[in-house]
């Protein structure tokens, strides 16, 4: 009877425990952190491409023969500096027959002139005699005014015609200043495609081209997740692989404002400042783009955002109860993620969240980190 007895109260003495481990487990405890506010400062790593800030080929705008050039491949150049030189025989021809008619109908504009006044001198003195009954015909007078009048509309005529070939005088050397090519800025030659005697003309390719190295264009597709922290004038690093030890700097002067429609970027144009030519046109560039946001954002840890199929969330404790909070994912800074969603600065947040823990969990009191 007694040990009967006593195997009871072992019995009940286990349920008792048993319960208690059983409530325990339906609190767990699990660790937690705060949601904190801060600045969001950091860079990402976005590659770019430089080339030079003004660059052109330089054709022929006349046929003829390459009569000499003064610069090469890699020719450092000033603006107005002469490059090279054309020669064009029937260009000389044509200026030279201009030239001829041009003093043609100058002197028969001569001519004309010394007979108009002629003419206007022998009517001033038929109409001054003609006051006198008797002296001047009654037809003379007529006929030396018609004379006049001629003679003033051939003048004009020949004016005209001295335009006109004035004006085919003045093209043709308009078309002779073609005949040199000089530099449009202080640049570098990096193409030669002839040679002197070469055939060229305005069908023909680029005979030079000259680019502006001393001061660069650093062209970056920003993705469209950054494009809101574009400041015009900010100063931005980069490397290049040929310079591995180096930084340099570009500062954001023209955004497109407008996004591939394919790639979801804008092009952002740097100035880069050259003065020692180390960059050239054509290098590939790792552009430190800054991120920032006006405003202090909100963070959790990475692993606090719990991702299923159908929601994205974390899991808040409020008074000891597990709740899901639906979040839009921003800039990872490290270790913390930025989120955007109904959540306040100082709010508490499991550090490890998972969707096993549902809604309406209780929660052991937390010990909130960070």
């Amino acid at each position: 009877m007694k040990r009967s007895a006593w195997f009871l109260v072992c019995v009940v003495a286990l349920c008792v425990s048993a319960a208690t481990l059983v409530g325990q487990s339906n609190t767990p405890s699990l660790e937690t952190t705060k949601v904190v506010a801060q600045a969001l400062e950091k860079t990402v790593t976005i590659p770019g491409d430089l080339t030079p800030y003004q660059g052109v080929n330089l054709n022929a705008r006349v046929s003829g023969f390459v009569e000499s050039l003064a610069v090469d491949r890699g020719s450092w150049v000033t603006r107005g500096q002469p490059l090279a030189k054309i020669s064009a025989p029937e260009l000389r021809a044509q200026h030279a027959e201009a030239e001829a008619k041009l003093q043609a109908v100058r002197s028969q504009e001569a001519e004309a002139q010394a007979k108009t006044v002629a003419a206007q001198s022998m009517y001033d003195h038929l109409k001054a005699a003609s006051a006198t009954p008797g002296v001047v015909a009654g037809n003379d007078l007529e006929i030396a005014e018609h004379g006049l009048e001629a003679a003033r509309a051939h003048v004009n005529a020949l004016k005209s015609s001295g335009g006109a070939a004035d004006a085919a005088v003045q093209a043709v050397a308009q078309m002779e200043t073609y005949l040199e090519l000089s530099a449009p800025f202080d640049g570098v030659i990096t193409e030669r495609n002839v040679h002197p005697g070469s055939l060229v003309g305005p069908s023909t390719g680029p005979l030079l081209r000259i680019e502006q190295v001393s001061r660069l264009r650093l062209t970056v597709p920003v993705p469209e997740t950054y494009v809101g922290t574009i400041t015009r004038g900010t100063k931005v690093e980069f490397r290049v692989s040929a310079f591995p030890d180096q930084t340099f700097l570009g500062v954001i002067a023209r955004p497109a404002h407008t996004l591939d429609v394919k790639t979801r970027s804008m092009l952002v144009e740097l100035d880069v400042s050259n003065p020692k030519q180390m960059l050239a046109p054509g290098m590939f560039a790792e552009v430190q783009w800054p991120v920032s946001r006006a405003q202090a954002s909100l963070f959790v840890p990475r692993t606090a955002v719990v991702r299923t199929s159908e929601r994205q969330f974390v899991v808040r404790v409020r008074n000891g109860m597990a709740e899901w909070v639906d979040v839009r994912r921003g800039e990872t800074n490290g270790d913390v993620i930025e989120v955007f969603g109904d959540l306040r600065e100082g709010d508490i947040v499991i550090r490890r969240g998972n969707d096993e823990i549902r809604p309406g969990t209780k929660i052991a009191p937390p010990v909130a980190k960070g």
